[in-house]
């Protein structure tokens, strides 16, 4: 069976097998009251018809797996970019780990598993060569027309910009996980996207995941900074939430050696925040008497959330790799780097459109040479940056 085929091949679940009707009847039976169940999805901008065997979760978390975006994934930059070595984290890897710590979280708290997964994996389509540098610059490019924001452009790939199915553009993705994606908020992520401005909070599912992409960017950090020794274990010990976790591992093994202890430590760290979330949110849902997922939209603020105490910890630890990890001088040149490889590479092809690729030639004639430009950096890998620069100001570079 083709994993995210447009249409259902099959009349109907043949004997024996789980069909679409049995899970979604599961979720009836097993999930919290307040998540969302499968079944009662808004459904899709494109009628289509159901398949037998999957949920329209699970299709969405197969289409965005097999799209071109997700791939892409793998050469983006999340804070250092791909040449710089293969063991640091890249979209792709911190995709996965959040969709990990999502799972396990809906899981925990009784929500639906697959709509947080592909929420989940769904959440940094719309990112950039180079990491935020590369937002950053084609935001500035686009200031006069429309500007960039990776949230609403990953609407736009799973919209109109994926191409894999005769009968509609882009993806056609279920309202919630396209609401998720529009409405992502972190300290990175502010999306202000008019189809989606309703003053309704987003389905707890996708609360799950903003929080998940925050233990995961924050923990992940500290590992790939101190490979890189761009942060030292000697200034981590004046942060507070290292420390205890320091002092808790050499508690229950001492004598590790100092790679597998630092290890230790992160996942301490990922198992703490982890745990005391799904407990306070517990709480504060229960203290809030939310039982139907119309509770949860009509909530007057968010409703997962960290302790005091926790929270007060974790905000420390990131205003710490804020000022040690982002702020580094090797991180600040290589993303000035970034921004003048966007910045050339723009102005390159709004030039002379003609060297642009056809399809992307066609959107300039629709939509304008600025949105077709930026739909082409932004769809690019850092090596295909990189290798496109070259093209274009390298007198002795292959074209």
């Amino acid at each position: 069976m083709a994993a995210g085929h447009g249409n259902a091949t099959l009349e109907g679940a043949p004997r024996g097998l789980v069909s679409r009707e049995l899970t979604e009847e599961r979720e009836a039976q097993l999930l919290a009251p307040y998540a969302t169940r499968s079944r009662e999805s808004r459904g899709r901008r494109h009628p289509e018809p159901e398949h037998p065997l999957r949920t329209i979760y699970q299709r969405d978390r197969d289409r965005i797996i097999h799209s071109t975006a997700f791939r892409r994934l793998e050469y983006k930059t999340q804070v250092f970019v791909n040449h710089e070595g293969d063991y640091y984290r890249t979209r792709l890897t911190h995709t996965l780990e959040v969709a990990q710590l999502a799972r396990t979280i809906a899981r925990i708290m009784g929500l639906n598993e697959d709509l947080a997964e592909a929420i989940a994996l769904a959440h940094d389509l719309g990112h950039t060569p180079f990491g935020h540098s590369g937002e950053q610059e084609l935001d500035q490019q686009m200031r006069d027309h429309g500007g960039f924001e990776h949230n609403r452009h990953g609407l736009r790939v799973v919209d109109t910009l994926e191409r894999r199915y005769p009968s509609f553009p882009g993806l056609n993705l279920s309202w919630e996980v396209r609401e998720a994606m529009g409405k992502h908020t972190t300290r990175h992520d502010r999306p202000a996207i008019a189809e989606f401005n309703d003053g309704l909070q987003p389905v707890l599912e996708a609360q799950a995941v903003e929080v998940a992409d925050e233990i995961a960017y924050n923990n992940h950090d500290l590992d790939d900074g101190l490979t890189a020794r761009l942060i030292t274990r000697d200034e981590l010990a004046a942060v507070e939430a290292w420390d205890r976790a320091r002092r808790e591992v050499e508690r229950r093994s001492p004598g590790l050696p100092q790679k597998t202890r630092d290890r230790q430590i992160i996942i301490y760290l990922i198992n703490w925040q982890t745990t005391d979330l799904v407990e306070t949110t517990s709480a504060r849902l229960a203290d809030a008497g939310i039982r139907t997922t119309d509770d949860v939209r009509t909530a007057p603020h968010r409703l997962f959330a960290f302790s005091e105490p926790v929270q007060k910890l974790k905000g420390e630890l990131e205003a710490f790799l804020t000022n040690e990890l982002y702020r580094h001088y090797r991180v600040v040149r290589m993303a000035r780097k970034a921004r003048r490889f966007v910045a050339e590479l723009f102005q390159a092809y709004l030039a002379d459109q003609q060297q642009l690729p056809h399809e992307h030639r066609a959107i300039a004639a629709a939509e304008g040479p600025h949105r077709a430009i930026c739909d082409y950096i932004a769809g690019m890998t850092d090596r295909y940056a990189q290798d496109e620069y070259k093209k274009l100001f390298y007198p002795f570079e292959r074209v």
